[in-house]
């Protein structure tokens, strides 16, 4: 193949993975901008207002994480099924997976509902306790809803329909602004609420964007193939069984990243507020730039699949390397960006200097797992595409659990290498944690293409 022709692939590939990709982009980047909208606004109030924030967000965004990764499955199966043709087989299959969330929405809502064990065991000081579990529980009534709308998400992105997820997060984004004015700061005769405010806003917007996605797909024509709603299915175990085949590996390796910076927001929880605040201002922002990469890993998923319901193992690979390669692009243009504007950037979310002076500190380290952050979830995106998602979740919880934590926890609160660095020693763990599980899944992408390609 000359370099030319060569190079109209690439081009051709970037145009339709772009395609794809820009409404997740918007999409994620809405439904963060929420989690980031939540700590701007609560900081205005205190640092106590906005350390419950950070504490609540430590606890359940993990298990939301937790909970959409096993509901990831529904993406390259439907993905698959379409590719190849078989439209009429992903209705029944998308009606077991609504099942599977409303099983999982309301497990994580109880957990949620209880998770003041965590943080008392966590030794988290007591006046942020009461704060942080009026945040979470309202969170938690929403969990059911945004269950199920995730696996509609995911019916829509695997027939490479990716646009009303964009919608819809925009929506949320902007119906969670006013909520927040309302419930935190107390207008239009409503009692300022402060944290608690937060949770009531976030529950209302999962509940609308439910309700959004639901209406979508009953009046759009391009969904009516599928039969989604033609019937009534109860649970068949026998599916499920398969989705969880996929989808609790998925989930597991998403819950083994998130959790890592959940442990450290509760190890650093008995240092104080200013130094929690600051941890969430850092780990907000990371949050808001991992949206980029972590949304072309879906697309790739999405390419992936679709190429493999083809039968185009060569496609699907080709697909997985112009993904990844985008990916990295962006994060060095990310990098250098964070690098520059780190005081800057702080500045957004608060007024007072000594939480700034702490979150520009840990977002220097934020700015240096850039690149490895963006190969592993490419990677990782791509390998969900395959289904290859059990020595996956292995290697993962591996990397951030065997090696990133262990490394982080001995340079920032053991004084097993001199005094402890305390914040700075837990995200130099995350630095070593991130690396390590790009380089494994990297070259575990490379296998499965391979023997996929040998069948």
């Amino acid at each position: 193949m000359s370099a030319e022709t060569r190079l109209g692939r690439v081009r051709k590939e970037l145009r339709e993975l772009l395609a794809l990709a820009t409404p997740i982009i918007i999409a994620q980047l809405s439904y963060t901008s929420i989690s980031f909208v939540d700590t701007v606004m609560s900081g205005r109030v205190s640092p106590r207002d906005l350390a419950a924030v950070a504490l609540g967000n430590s606890i359940w965004v993990p298990v939301f994480l937790l909970m959409t990764g096993v509901l990831l499955a529904t993406t390259p199966k439907v993905a698959q099924r379409f590719g190849a043709g078989q439209e009429s087989e992903i209705g029944p299959l998308v009606r077991q997976a609504l099942w599977l969330a409303l099983f999982v929405g309301l497990c994580a809502a109880t957990l949620l509902w209880n998770a003041e064990i965590v943080l008392r065991l966590m030794k988290v000081d007591e006046e942020l306790i009461v704060p942080a579990m009026g945040y979470l529980r309202p969170v938690a009534c929403g969990f059911p809803a945004v269950a199920l709308y995730h696996v509609l998400r995911c019916f829509s992105d695997g027939l490479g329909h990716t646009r009303p997820s964009m919608v819809l997060g925009l929506f949320g984004l902007l119906l969670n602004i006013p909520a927040n004015y309302i419930l935190i700061y107390g207008k239009f005769g409503v009692p300022p609420l402060g944290a608690v405010g937060c949770g009531w806003a976030t529950a209302l917007v999962m509940t609308c964007t439910l309700l959004g996605m639901l209406a979508w797909i009953r009046k759009a024509p391009y969904y009516q193939s599928s039969g989604l709603f033609e019937r009534f299915d109860w649970p068949e175990w026998a599916t499920i069984k398969r989705l969880l085949g996929i989808g609790v590996p998925i989930g597991v390796s998403v819950f083994a990243e998130s959790s890592i910076f959940a442990v450290i927001a509760l190890l650093i929880g008995g240092l104080g507020a200013t130094v929690v605040a600051g941890h969430q201002i850092a780990l907000n922002f990371s949050s808001l730039v991992f949206m980029i990469p972590y949304s072309l890993g879906m697309a790739v998923t999405v390419r992936v699949g679709q190429a493999l319901g083809r039968g185009q193992p060569r496609q699907a690979r080709f697909a997985a390397g112009v993904g990844m390669a985008t990916a990295l692009a962006y994060a060095f243009l990310s990098a250098s960006l964070i690098l520059l504007l780190r005081e800057p950037i702080a500045r957004i979310y608060t007024p007072d200097a000594e939480v700034i002076a702490i979150a520009a500190m840990l977002i220097v380290y934020s700015a240096l797992f850039q690149l490895s952050d963006a190969i592993q979830v490419t990677a990782a995106g791509a390998l969900r595409g395959y289904q290859d998602t059990r020595v996956t979740m292995l290697l993962t919880l591996f990397a951030y659990w065997g090696i990133g934590l262990p490394v982080g926890y001995a340079l920032g609160l053991s004084d097993w290498f001199g005094e402890p660095s305390g914040p700075s020693g837990l995200w130099q763990g995350l630095v070593v944690g991130l690396t390590c599980a790009a380089i494994m899944l990297s070259i575990r992408l490379t296998s499965s293409a391979r023997k996929r390609i040998r069948r």
